[in-house]
């Protein structure tokens, strides 16, 4: 089925049974010499149709036939009194073709949506983040303006400074044991403040 198939002559509606409407009858009753019949006298209309609704050919190929499949399923529904075999088909035709568009469709809005959620949360995950670096940060800094000046100058010193312990008493000029005693108790109260394990 495809663009070569199209050039043929259009199928016929005729009572002798060999026309689309006995066809059909003859498919419903699981005839599939009656269905090969049929799907080489109405395949370039169904392709045609599917086309005109999907312009992709290549989707199209599929909806055609998706379309021809259901129609050796439905043979048996086909009602002449409601209308031609070929108008029935056609509108089995066009309705798989629009359920494909809609499906494509919806499906683009789907990924539209999603993609607009994912920036969205990676926006709303920065900016979680940098709020809570600026409440840790305040946060510490509170506590640590609860410490002793000397506490705090160790602890800070050693801690965002990256000096030892020793270089902290040499540069306050304070006994290295005064350092290590300020700067655990200062730990302790920040710790506490903190309400962290250490």
């Amino acid at each position: 089925m495809g663009p070569s198939s199209r050039h043929r002559r259009a199928p016929r509606d005729s009572d002798d049974g060999s026309g689309l409407a006995g066809l059909l009858k003859r498919s419903a009753h699981g005839d599939e010499d009656a269905f090969g019949r049929l799907y080489d006298q109405v395949s370039p209309m169904v392709y045609g149709t599917a086309l005109r609704v999907i312009r992709d050919p290549s989707q199209a190929e599929e909806v055609a036939q998706e379309a021809m499949l259901e129609i050796w399923r439905m043979a048996a529904r086909y009602d002449e009194r409601k209308g031609s075999a070929i108008a029935w088909m056609a509108t089995i035709t066009h309705r798989k073709a629009v359920d494909r568009v809609r499906s494509a469709q919806a499906a683009a809005t789907r990924d539209a949506r999603a993609g607009r959620m994912a920036a969205a949360s990676a926006d709303y995950d920065v900016v979680v983040e940098q709020v809570e670096e600026r409440l840790d940060r305040e946060r510490i800094r509170r506590c640590l303006n609860r410490l002793t000046d000397l506490q705090r100058q160790s602890v800070t010193m050693a801690f965002y400074g990256g000096y030892a312990y020793a270089e902290v008493a040499h540069m306050l000029e304070t006994p290295l044991g005064t350092i290590k005693t300020r700067m655990r108790d200062g730990l302790i109260r920040l710790r506490d403040c903190l309400g962290v394990g250490v």
